[in-house]
This record gives structure tokens, sequence and C-alpha cells, in this order.
């Protein structure tokens, strides 16, 4: 006959080897795999028997809550434990509490039973706490994009005002110089003509600082519109290497092209790839000490057109590549930095080369160079 069990939760007496309890429908099966995961912070022996009291180590104090057990049978249990112990022999208490004749079987089924289901309660609470931490986590974290989303779009409108108010003032700044330049104005003596040079460049270079963040100001705003057209990409770079060239020498550098023959022609907006050419060729002669070498290379390679811009310069640090395409950061950030800008050029053609659905690639050595390369579908007509 199958020995009979007191239901913890209804107090009706049930099959100990029942799934659930027939009266209250308490699944005490799958309270027993729940609560098995307490396995993990209990100590037993590998010979001991594996019995639903291994899920209740502290089963005598148990036994003592619900005045099953006297503090001194529980001392006595303990004793013979650890006799059983010494001699192979390792048994529960529970196990030993049965033979010693301390408690019967019914008895210590219910308090296990009983001490499962609190435990599967608590697992229960203890997951609803986790949820509910999550989901506060999860707001939280809303919010935090929320606001950095705000506060992208506050810095984009502001670098977008700054730049075209500046661009103002740059423009009468500019005429004037031109006037002077061209002896409009006068004669100039020598060293007037030497110092107008110097402001020339400075104004060419704020200009070119302004037309970057205007630039970059449009694209994070997805107002980055392009006007697609059938291009020569070589000629294209043959007409942006002079406007290069100058700065190269000035720089005590050797400014190369190498173009193949008879390339085909790609769909792209020449006025913004222009600029990413020539800002590649930039960035490339800014970053190669006097003496060294820029070249641009543009052959065909399947069905792609391939770009590459190649310096012996600097290089950049492997774990540093992904950071050159950051918006206003430069990898030299301290105020005495040896190179000028304000970071937004390389992410700039990073999102000149996404709104035509390509991307560029790096390959850098710290101390001997790096390569730029992008990679363009030729127009199948």
């Amino acid at each position: 006959m199958t020995p009979q069990v007191s239901c913890p939760r209804c107090n009706q007496p049930v099959d100990s080897q029942a799934r659930t309890c027939p009266h209250c429908g308490v699944d005490l099966a799958r309270a027993a795999v729940l609560a098995s995961q307490a396995l993990t912070a209990v100590t037993v022996s590998p010979d001991a028997p594996m019995t639903p009291e291994i899920l209740v180590p502290r089963i005598g104090d148990f036994l003592i809550e619900r005045g099953a057990l006297t503090p001194e049978d529980l001392g006595r249990a303990l004793q013979r434990s650890k006799e059983l112990a010494s001699q192979g022999k390792p048994s529960l208490v529970g196990q030993v509490l049965l033979e010693m004749g301390l408690v019967d079987r019914e008895t210590l089924d219910q308090v296990i039973t009983e001490q499962i289901l609190q435990l599967q309660n608590a697992l229960q609470q203890t997951n609803q706490q986790l949820e509910q931490r999550v989901q506060e986590r999860t707001r939280e974290l809303q919010n935090a994009l929320s606001k950095l989303s705000e506060l992208n779009q506050l810095k984009s409108n502001f670098v977008a005002n700054v730049s075209h108010e500046l661009r103002t003032p740059l423009t009468h700044l500019r005429g004037y110089l031109d006037l002077m330049d061209d002896g409009t104005l006068g004669e100039l003596s020598e060293d007037q003509r030497l110092a107008l040079d110097v402001m020339l460049r400075s104004e060419s270079r704020l200009e070119q600082l302004i037309d970057e963040l205007i630039q970059f100001s449009l694209s994070s705003s997805e107002q980055l519109i392009l006007d697609l057209q059938m291009v020569d990409f070589g000629k294209l770079v043959s007409l942006a290497i002079p406007k290069m060239a100058v700065k190269a020498q000035n720089s005590g550098l050797a400014l190369e092209m190498e173009l193949a023959d008879q390339l085909p022609l790609v769909k792209i907006d020449q006025d913004k790839f222009t600029w990413v050419v020539m800002e590649l060729l930039d960035n490339s002669i800014k970053f190669t000490p006097r003496g060294g070498r820029v070249k641009i290379a543009v052959r065909q390679d399947s069905q792609d057109l391939c770009c590459t811009v190649v310096d012996n310069g600097i290089g950049i640090p492997q774990d540093r590549l992904a950071e050159i395409f950051t918006p206003f950061h430069q990898l030299d950030s301290s105020v005495t930095r040896r190179y000028g800008g304000v970071g937004l050029g390389l992410a700039l053609v990073n999102k000149i080369m996404e709104a035509h659905g390509g991307k560029i690639d790096v390959q850098s050595v710290e101390g001997k160079g790096t390569k730029f390369e992008f990679r363009l579908p030729i127009y199948p007509g």
C-alpha cells in the first residue's frame, strides 16, 4: 500500500507518489523541481541518498519549530549521523530520525513538502522583484536615451545656427582680403603681402571648418541631400589633386596619383565626393611628417571602383581605429595637441559614404602609416 502524506496547503491526505494534490491542486512535483536549485547551496556527501530531504538542509530546525521534535532529540540524531559518517555510512538527519523512531514518515514528508513549497514561493517572489527591477531599469535607460537624443538635437541645432552666423561675416572678410590681394585697394609692400598670405590661408582654413560644421549638422538632421549623377571618378580625382598639391609641397611631402586606364562611370554626388577625396588627402598630409609620401590610387575591382589613399605617416593605434569616425573627437584631445581640427572631417566622410550605401575601411600601423579605402558600384549602363 502506498503511504499517505498530508498536503501542506489544505492538510488533506494525498498519495506520497502523487504529482499534485487532488483536493487543492498544489503541484508538489513542480515545487520539488524548482526547489532543486537549492542543491547548489547545500553541502552533501556524494554517498548520501538522494531524497526530497536534501532540498531542506535544516530539517531538524523545521521539525522543532513545528513541535514535532525536541532539541534534545535533534542533538541525539545529529550525534548518530556523525557516527554513521565516520563509519563510511553517511545518512541525512531525516533518515536518522526515522531509524531512531523520533519522528514518523508522515510528519517528515509533510514538513519537507511544506518547506519545498515555501522555497518555491520565495523563488517566485524573487523573480517578480527581479522582473520589476528590470522594468524600472529599462524605463530609466529609455528616459536617458530620450534625453540624450534631445541633447544631440540641441547640439546639432546649435552647430548649424552658429555655423551659418559665422559664414556671413567671413564672406565679407574674404571679399576684402581678395580686393587687397588683387591690388584693387592699392599696392602692398613685401611685408604686407606676407601678412596678407597668412590671413588668406587662415581664412581658408576657417571657411573649411565652418563648411564641415554646416555639412555635419545637415547630415545629423537627416538633411544630407544627394545630387546623384554619372561621374568620371578618375577626372574627379585629377581635378582635386592640384588643389592639394600646394599644401603637400608646403608640408614637404610627395603627393602621388595612380589612375587605372579606362575607368568606368559611377553614380554619385560629385561635389560631395570631391570633398571626400580632398578630406582624405588633407588628413593624410596633416599626419605625415616632412619627407613622407601620400598616394591616391583608383582602379576597377570586379564590379566596384576602388579608391585608396595611403600615407607613411604617424599611423593610428589598433585599439583606437574605431574612434577616428566619432564626431568632435580627436585621438589627441589635450590642449597642447600638435594637430588641429575639430574632429568632424572623417565623421562626415563616413556619413557621406553611408548615404551612398557604402562604407570606408581603414588599416593602420602605428609609426608606419595609414590606408583608407572605399568602393563604389560601377554603373551598369
